[in-house]
């Protein structure tokens, strides 16, 4: 089985609900280092990625700007100071989304590269 991070994101279809918990569980487990966070009774996928200095940061969050534009799947970015704060949802479904999962993996890669 490919990982998520070899995946491509995928259109959503109308009608689509969120993921149910148990998909989310049995996703999560594949990118333990993210949260699944609720604001406003919308499950989100967030995560913190340190740096040291702003130039990092910002450098991480073009990147993620990058890879968002490619995927067509978008996340709430918050830029300061050593720090990125990531957060992936999908307002079409008002939920988690299996392409949200896929983007936290990509974004993980990032890193990693």
């Amino acid at each position: 089985m490919r990982s998520l991070a070899e995946l491509n994101t995928q259109p959503y279809r109308k009608g689509e609900p969120p993921l149910s918990d148990i998909e989310i569980s049995e996703l999560q487990s594949l990118i333990p280092a993210w949260d699944v966070i609720d604001v406003d009774g919308i499950k989100r996928l967030e995560r913190v990625f340190k740096f040291k200095n702003f130039v990092q940061a910002i450098a991480f969050t073009n990147k993620v700007g990058e890879l968002a534009e490619e995927q067509d799947h978008h996340p709430a970015l918050l830029t300061e100071w050593g720090r990125v704060k990531v957060t992936w949802w999908t307002h079409f479904v008002k939920g988690l989304h299996r392409n949200d999962f896929i983007m936290a993996a990509k974004t993980d890669q990032i890193v990693e590269s």
